[in-house]
């Protein structure tokens, strides 16, 4: 049976998936990739190093899969949407990638929300700008180091840097293409959209557009020097995580809203006409046609991942040198929390919110007999509100007949089941572990016809599902729950301001 490679990179992880054309998945290989902060709000990572990465995970998951290269008839990469990558016009990488975490366009995006760019972005694009989006770096980058934005050639997305290592064409795909720059009428790149945001000088910089599942070129004999793959091994076009993750969970139809508890608060309906709202933003879907809705924000389990490495430090380092799982060890302290009454409510704003970027994370309610379990269960409980902000908006503007979930968060059944009771609905959960690299396994699958569509391949690898149905009583509690969680976070929203200006003050507070 052949086998297809889908490659998924995260925030801090990228990983090599290898699949059998039935969907088993056969090895997955991972790495680290490291994040550089060199300042407040930036978050970036070298792009040579990213691909080193990428290209060991592949060799690595060659290898374990017991099986040759020449079995992967086809490879696409996913990776996380917004951010920007740039190359110069010798197509060599043009400073570091920046990551979908980074706000350093904060400033500028809270211009723009006072003058028509908003308005006039939702109006041709479908969305407006977010601190992350490419239009709010390229116009930082213009502002702050002309002569990097001088030097700009090719204008790329996170997979799109994948796929050139791999492929040394460059593109995007059409689900990647509508970030920024498409209109969400003609789904096609629009000068008259670059224009909003005074970049229509980048406009020759926009890079081709392809299907998903479209072969845009082949692996290179470099690319398998380093990865282990097959020279000539065909290379597809691939898709926004976002997408990848909806459609691997067999998620990309109409009326199933996704919701993938990543590092994002990712949540998405697809739909057969675009709805233009400012609470998500409007993008293309796979197909020509269709659109993808998405209430996102940076609110998710990073919270959690931050809680970890700050709080939990001893317990990592012990699961690492044991082998096990850092989640298994504090398993127990959760269990314990969730199973009793608490005062803490947490709200998930350390990297962003659906408030902006100028939100700050907080714990109310804290008091000095809770322990490190209580923070926890909070912690998770502010991930699964900060969720529901966003499927409540989506539940009010499209028709929802089944929600789905995936994500680190849904191999927790105690988390899953706290996402139906806080949600007041049953939610399904799919028996694929990798859905964003199963997304793009599907599509590099089209593209050499295993498969007819890539959503026909969700369909007919047939994946086990679970679902979860709410109990009424702890929905009534989290009802109360999640209502004062909105009425504080609405009470603290003019302070946010005043909160971040401490930043500009040195030690002896003087500004």
């Amino acid at each position: 049976m052949p086998s297809l490679l889908g490659i998924d990179n995260g925030l801090t992880v990228t990983k090599a998936v290898i699949f059998d054309a039935d969907g088993t998945q056969l090895s997955v290989a991972r790495r680290r990739v490291p994040q550089s902060m060199p300042h407040a709000r930036w978050v970036e990572r070298d792009m040579a190093g990213l691909w080193q990465a990428t290209a060991d995970a592949i060799r690595e998951a060659i290898a374990l899969c017991g099986r040759p290269a020449d079995d992967i008839k086809a490879v696409a990469a996913t990776a996380h949407g917004d951010g920007l990558y740039l190359l110069d016009k010798d197509r060599r990488p043009l400073g570091p990638g920046i990551l979908s975490l980074d706000s350093r366009a904060g400033e500028i995006v809270e211009r723009w929300s006072a003058d028509r760019v908003f308005e006039d972005a939702l109006a041709r694009t479908g969305q407006a700008p977010h601190v992350s989006a490419p239009s709010a770096l390229l116009a930082w980058i213009r502002k702050n180091e002309p002569d990097r934005y001088a030097r700009i050639g090719h204008i790329l997305a996170c997979k799109d840097w994948l796929r050139f290592c791999l492929s040394g064409t460059i593109g995007t795909d059409r689900t990647e293409a509508s970030t920024s720059f498409t209109d969400f009428r003609t789904q096609a790149f629009a000068p008259e959209a670059m224009r909003i945001f005074g970049l229509d000088d980048l406009f020759h910089a926009l890079p081709p557009m392809a299907h998903s599942a479209e072969i845009v070129g082949h692996v290179t004999a470099e690319a398998a020097e380093m990865t282990g793959l097959r020279e000539g091994t065909p290379v597809a076009s691939g898709l926004h995580d976002v997408t990848a993750s909806a459609l691997g969970m067999g998620g990309h139809d109409e009326g199933v809203l996704s919701i993938v508890a990543g590092t994002y608060s990712i949540n998405e309906v697809v739909s057969s006409e675009p709805r233009v709202d400012p609470h998500w933003l409007c993008r293309n879907a796979i197909d020509a046609g269709r659109w993808n809705n998405m209430a996102i924000s940076p609110a998710s389990t990073a919270n959690y991942d931050w809680f970890l490495d700050t709080f939990c430090r001893s317990e990592q380092e012990k699961a690492s040198v044991d082998g096990g799982s850092i989640h298994e060890f504090l398993a127990a302290e959760i269990d314990a929390a969730l199973k009793k009454s608490s005062t803490i409510l947490f709200h998930p704003y350390l990297f962003g919110s659906p408030y902006g970027d100028v939100a700050s994370g907080s714990f109310v309610g804290l008091h000095g007999w809770h322990n490190r379990g209580d923070m926890l269960k909070a912690v998770l409980e502010g991930i699964a509100f900060n969720h529901r902000t966003h499927v409540e908006a989506l539940r009010e503007g499209f028709a929802v007949s089944e929600i789905r979930l995936t994500g680190g968060g849904s191999r927790n059944p105690a988390f899953v089941q706290m996402f139906a009771d806080v949600l007041n609905a049953p939610v399904t959960i799919t028996s694929t572990d990798e859905a964003a690299a199963f997304g793009a396994a599907l599509c590099a699958g089209a593209a050499v016809g295993i498969f007819a569509t890539p959503q026909q391949g969700a369909r007919q690898v047939g994946m086990t599902a679970r679902q979860y149905e709410p109990e009424p009583a702890s929905s009534a509690v989290f009802n109360e729950r999640f209502s004062l969680y909105g009425r504080i976070a609405g009470a603290l929203e003019p302070h946010w301001p005043e909160i971040e200006k401490l930043t500009r003050q040195d030690i002896g507070g003087s500004a």
